[in-house]
């Protein structure tokens, strides 16, 4: 489905140069982020203790944060857990304090809005299990990348592969680079969020390499170039993009802005990554498959022409 056509093919490999340029830059800075001052691990990772409270009236979480905030846990997190009177309460681990000491003083600050509030459990998350758990979102990253590139090299060609792959670390990368810019706390949803933008991504991916191919089997193109060739298969696929990625951003945004605290670092590392996939699969994935040297034998066998006498031969 289309809702426009553009007719004169946009000029994207002319600046790509220029693009990569951008890439490179800000791919360092979030590199460099993440050498300085890391990631700001969530509970998930780096251990402490996890509070299930219950009330009889559903409490104002930001009630609850401030309350938790005063005492010292001001990136503690809030959220409802299963139903609108129960609240999950994340802790960081604190030197010197027992979870059960902790919780007490974590409950004695809460009744002071309400009395009624009634610990239903208290859990111990230790830093090993944190370990664990990075280790094996690490492992998860590594899988799927190799999986995309041995699912392009087949589809396509090996210089697609590694284009995608490069293009979808690139992504990777500068999320987690600008969750480490900020401060933001990564957790397991973040994680997730960042285990989905790559398949998203390399969707998009495919869907241009498809078209690229496309383009090098027609006619039409039969003498142009590769920048040439890379610039309809992108313009061709622009108005897919911009309505697949529009209605996707559009969900994601409305998590952003309405699905509060619970939802809001997972919607922003999606928001990014959607930005950043759009961007590094036609300024990014296309310029390097460029680069590799592509060309049009590289996906359509060459003809052969039979020798006189042979069968199928026209004298």
């Amino acid at each position: 489905m289309e809702f426009f056509r553009i007719k004169k093919d946009i000029p994207f490999m002319r600046h790509a140069r220029m693009f990569n340029i951008i890439s490179l830059v800000t791919f360092l800075i979030a590199v460099g982020s993440l050498a300085i001052q890391g990631l700001n691990f969530g509970v998930d990772f780096t251990g402490g203790t996890v509070m299930e409270v219950a009330y009889k009236q559903p409490p104002q979480l930001d009630d609850v944060r401030a309350s938790v905030a005063k005492l010292g846990f001001a990136e503690a997190s809030v959220q409802n857990f299963g139903t609108a009177r129960d609240v999950l309460i994340r802790l960081p681990v604190k030197e010197g304090l027992t979870s059960a000491k902790l919780s007490e003083q974590v409950l004695a600050e809460l009744r002071k809005q309400q009395a009624d509030v009634e610990i239903r459990r208290v859990e111990f998350v230790g830093p090993q299990v944190g370990k664990e758990l990075f280790e094996s979102g690490a492992l998860a990253l590594l899988f799927v990348c190799i999986g995309i590139v041995a699912y392009l090299a087949m589809r396509f060609e090996w210089k697609f592969g590694l284009a995608a792959i490069i293009a979808n670390l690139h992504d990777v990368i500068i999320i987690v680079g600008v969750f480490s810019i900020f401060r933001w706390e990564f957790s397991l949803p973040v994680l997730a969020a960042v285990l989905a933008i790559l398949g998203y991504s390399v969707n998009e991916s495919v869907v241009v390499f498809d078209r690229v191919r496309e383009c090098f089997r027609s006619r039409q193109y039969r003498n142009a170039s590769v920048p040439e060739v890379l610039d309809a298969a992108i313009t061709q696929t622009m108005s897919r993009t911009i309505i697949t990625h529009g209605s996707t951003q559009m969900m994601v945004l409305a998590m952003l802005l309405f699905g509060g605290e619970t939802l809001f670092h997972f919607a922003l590392a999606l928001t990014i990554g959607i930005c950043f996939g759009i961007y590094s699969s036609v300024l990014v994935a296309s310029p390097i498959v460029m680069y590799l040297g592509v060309s049009r034998n590289d996906l359509v066998k060459p003809e052969t022409v039979a020798k006189p006498g042979e069968d199928g031969a026209v004298v």
